[in-house]
């Protein structure tokens, strides 16, 4: 059997210099993925285009995976900045007006570098930490469960868990292949209608 990949760090930067060096190793990373993917991705080529020795980016990282893992907690880190503030604001929201936001919310953060998360999303192995790369659905779920069983009495669900699972997991798929595959989704006339439709989708199962 294979072994897996090791995904951690060697160690942490702590001095300006090292954290320089580290943060050289995760942008050349991923601007390889997204010139080059994942597959052609190598540590020799990643401490090339950062500029540094092989030996130093060893020192920081044990292999690809370690600076790709990095790269996708980098880009979480952006994401979930975007994501959680807005939605600590959805649980005293109406019900239309908590989808609409929920909506907007995904294809904002989709929007973060969307071609980098598309690599993340399509080409990155599930392997060890590589599996979890999702960056709008993976801190969510107990979050909308929370707001469905608080608005339970509007609503037509039986089941909140199973309910917060098919929207949370709808509208990230939605807005996933909208912001990633649908380049004519661009203009701020083309979001405002797919967040109209997305909503319209989302509430009526919820209602109906």
């Amino acid at each position: 059997m294979a072994r897996k990949p090791l995904v951690n760090p060697r160690k942490m930067a702590s001095q300006e210099r090292s954290r320089a060096t580290v943060d050289a190793l995760i942008e050349a990373t991923a601007r390889i993925l997204v010139r080059d993917g994942f597959d052609k991705a190598s540590t020799n080529r990643i401490a090339e285009e950062a500029g540094v020795s092989i030996g130093s980016l060893y020192q920081y990282y044990p292999s690809k995976e370690a600076l790709v893992a990095a790269v996708i907690e980098r880009h979480n880190q952006q994401t979930m900045r975007v994501v959680r503030g807005a939605l600590a604001e959805l649980a005293t929201l109406p019900v239309e007006q908590a989808v609409r936001s929920l909506v907007a919310i995904a294809i904002e953060a989709h929007r973060i570098d969307p071609r980098l998360h598309r690599v993340i999303a399509e080409q990155i192995p599930r392997v060890g930490q590589l599996e979890n790369v999702e960056t709008f659905s993976r801190d969510n779920y107990a979050l909308f469960r929370a707001y469905l069983e608080a608005h339970r009495d509007e609503l037509r669900i039986v089941d909140a868990e199973l309910a917060a699972f098919v929207c949370v997991t709808s509208i990230e798929a939605l807005t996933h292949m909208a912001v990633l595959h649908r380049p004519d989704i661009a203009s701020d006339d083309a979001v405002a209608t797919l967040v109209d439709e997305a909503t319209r989708l989302i509430v009526r199962y919820l209602r109906e």
